[in-house]
């Protein structure tokens, strides 16, 4: 049973399976505070999903959650590979995790993800193609982008082939998240 770490949804609306989430902060509480560092990271956190219940957990609240579990791993694993290599290590790691987004960015718009197979549902290739030219203005120029803000983006659906598949997409933004969190 539940021990309420967060605020539930009306008995009506579907949330977070509360007993799920309190069972995967309490594991991560667990591994942060005396488990090896590797066996919990950032991406597992990125990954974790859980079951919508009725009266469950407000998602918006445990995915904020997340968000900062994430990010305190990260930093974790940050903090110790500089101790253990060096800062200009780390810098050359985040180097490399960079580049496998690059292929991607060259492409031209419209042009940088495969369409969805058959009908099924896609992003809206604009809404993608907006957030590789910050990506790239980030990394060229150094503006402004943050990992919370690569988070909060929401593309629009497009079906068929006139759309970017989900999963390679999602696999990108994951992988620019974990690259920017490293920076911050």
């Amino acid at each position: 049973m539940s021990d309420g770490m967060f605020r539930t949804v009306s008995g009506l609306r579907r949330g977070y399976d509360p007993d799920e989430v309190d069972e995967f902060f309490s594991h991560a509480r667990s591994v942060y505070e005396q488990g090896p560092a590797t066996s919990l990271s950032g991406a597992d956190v990125r990954q974790a999903a859980f079951d919508m219940v009725r009266g469950g957990y407000v998602t918006a609240a445990v995915d904020a959650a997340l968000d900062r579990l994430e990010a305190a791993f990260v930093a974790r694993h940050r903090s110790q590979f500089v101790a253990e290599r060096g800062q200009e290590a780390w810098m050359a790691h985040l180097g490399a995790q960079a580049r496998t987004l690059y292929g991607r960015l060259g492409r031209p718009d419209g042009d940088r993800f495969a369409p969805p197979e058959g009908r099924k549902p896609g992003y809206e290739p604009a809404d993608v193609d907006e957030l590789c030219h910050r990506l790239v203005a980030y990394f060229d120029t150094g503006a402004p982008l943050t990992a919370g803000e690569v988070r909060a983006m929401t593309f629009r659906r497009r079906n068929g082939r006139n759309g970017y598949a989900e999963g390679p997409v999602d696999a990108f933004v994951a992988r620019a998240v974990e690259v920017l969190l490293g920076v911050e």
